[in-house]
């Protein structure tokens, strides 16, 4: 990412693949932005790393707005609860055409077949287009995350 100039948003904290890229991205000079809700803005959560920009804020809600204004494109790494909430809401704005940002996720050793297979279940029922569905960029391996992502940043609309 570094090398490529991407920046990286996230949600602020020190745990999980998201807070392990974070200092690895953030240690290599890049620049990183994490966003975090009052609630969670606890020693034992938020980044170590005193070259990030730690943003507050006040709750969920107004955590995932700020990611969506900073960020110019959205990937999903394999993660729990909190990522699938925050990959759906991100996916339905983009089928409601609130945004055109490219929509991904990481699907290292088959972690997303399953919802990928669900969203093939929602198409052939009729209650997701097809083409809402293929517009959602797969990555099976980390080696193409970054390839991807600069693809991704080339397909974003000037207008945004």
């Amino acid at each position: 990412m570094v090398e490529n100039g991407i920046s990286l948003v996230y949600g602020g904290g020190n745990r999980g693949l998201m807070g392990i890229i974070a200092d690895t991205v953030s240690s290599n000079g890049g620049h990183v932005t994490g966003v975090l809700p009052e609630k969670m803005d606890l020693p034992s959560v938020r980044t170590k790393d005193v070259e990030s920009k730690l943003i507050i804020v006040k709750d969920m809600h107004e955590r995932k707005k700020t990611m969506y204004f900073l960020a110019d494109a959205f990937l999903a790494l394999p993660g729990g609860i909190g990522t699938l909430e925050e990959l759906m809401e991100i996916f339905t704005w983009k089928q409601l055409k609130y945004h055109e940002k490219p929509v991904g996720l990481l699907n290292i050793n088959g972690y997303y077949d399953t919802l990928l297979s669900f969203l093939d279940k929602m198409v052939e029922e009729g209650f997701l287009l097809k083409e809402v569905k293929e517009s959602l960029a797969v990555i099976d391996n980390v080696e193409d995350v970054v390839p991807m992502l600069c693809r991704m940043q080339q397909e974003i609309p000037d207008k945004l």
